[in-house]
């Protein structure tokens, strides 16, 4: 009989996105399928304790309890696993791969991702430099332009730069950008500390707000001008060294632009509507899948991301027809939002993926990672 793989499902963690990883980490927990992998829940709470067994359990709440339950039933050792106070020993004897579901700064940017390699597990996902890159958009976007991709422009402001000359600081972002603007802490995910800015007068409360989450600022030009709302695209990417990417699918959010509340707190009454897959040419599809592959690479990726574009709209703030709409790469993320519902695995089911085998497939890409890595030498001897 073929020996389970065992998992260690980890989730938390100190970023502002902790609640949206427990999200993430229920679904995962309630879909593997317990036939194939023995699953170990590792938990991070807010201040940075790692958490096994019951402890884990209890970080996610009542909805994991039924996913608990579920597992015991099917033998699973859910409540396994060792202490983890020093967590990449344990790890390394007792997991065959992790899959980190952490979103969000000491998650998605590398940092973890670095305790992995130390420990010599494999792990879903991008690794030290593409997790780095992903999460930094400043560096994001300069890989971007370096390979070529369109993107709208872009400045980058340091929060001591701020700080220290404001006036200075204002000057120069609306020498090289033009109204409407996107005030952006770099490094930070699920559209937390990001303003969109109409005039001077919004311009500084944004650049606070986004300085208390970030030393380094990104401020984005808009897409299709005033009184314009761009279209919001999303696609999937899945691969290692051979990505492909799925369906495209787009946003209406039920704001200005797609916010935290737009994903997280969504109205009933007003909703932000996901239609897949887009409404859009069968040149713009290729496009735009050609394009979320190449931004995979650039970044270095592997295992999964959700790539973000935002297109130019049908009409201008005038009415008339633009005659042939722009397409701009946003962002790359490195550990897109991973619940049932969330767009990259619903991107992938309207690619013919369902969710419970596209986390076979993850586990497997991580697998094949660390094997490839094996083929590297790391000394002379």
């Amino acid at each position: 009989m073929k020996k389970k793989l065992r998992v260690g499902i980890l989730f938390g963690g100190r970023s502002g996105e902790h609640e949206i990883s427990l999200l993430s980490a229920t679904s995962i927990l309630k879909a593997i399928d317990r036939k194939k992998y023995d699953v170990v829940p590792i938990g991070i709470d807010k201040q940075g304790k790692w958490l096994s067994g019951e402890r884990a359990q209890r970080l996610l709440g009542p909805a994991a309890a039924q996913a608990s339950t579920k597992a015991l039933a099917a033998g699973s050792p859910l409540g396994g696993g060792a202490a983890l106070g020093e967590p990449a020993s344990p790890m390394a004897r007792s997991l065959d791969v992790v899959f980190p579901v952490l979103h969000g700064t000491f998650g998605e940017d590398g940092t973890i991702q670095g305790l992995f390699e130390l420990a010599d597990v494999a792990y879903v996902g991008s690794g030290v430099l593409g997790s780095a890159a992903g999460m930094d958009k400043d560096a994001m976007k300069r890989l971007f332009a370096a390979a070529g991709l369109p993107q709208t422009p872009y400045l980058p402001v340091l929060r001591s730069q701020w700080r220290a000359d404001g006036k200075g600081t204002v000057r120069r972002i609306e020498k090289a950008l033009a109204y409407p603007l996107f005030v952006k802490p770099a490094n930070l995910g699920s559209s937390v500390g990001i303003s969109k800015v109409h005039d001077r007068a919004e311009l500084g409360p944004a650049l606070d707000l986004a300085a208390e989450f970030d030393r380094k600022i990104v401020v984005e030009q808009g897409v299709g001008g005033p009184g314009v709302k761009p279209r919001e695209l999303e696609v999937a990417v899945l691969g290692n060294d051979e990505p492909v990417a799925s369906v495209v699918g787009e946003i209406v959010p039920n704001k200005e632009f797609y916010d935290y509340e737009s994903k997280y707190a969504d109205s009933p009454e007003n909703p932000s509507v996901p239609i897949i897959p887009a409404k859009l040419t069968a040149q713009q599809v290729k496009q735009i899948q050609a394009m979320a592959v190449a931004a995979f690479r650039a970044c270095d990726c592997a295992g999964l991301a959700r790539v973000d574009f935002l297109m130019d709209p049908e009409r201008d703030a005038a009415g008339r027809k633009v005659s042939k709409p722009g397409i701009y790469l946003n962002e790359i993320n490195t550990m897109p939002g991973f619940t049932s519902i969330s767009m990259y695995p619903k991107l992938w089911q309207a690619s013919g993926i369902g969710y419970a085998e596209l986390i076979d497939r993850l586990i497997a890409l991580a697998m094949e990672r660390r094997q490839e890595k094996q083929q590297t030498r790391f000394s002379q001897a």
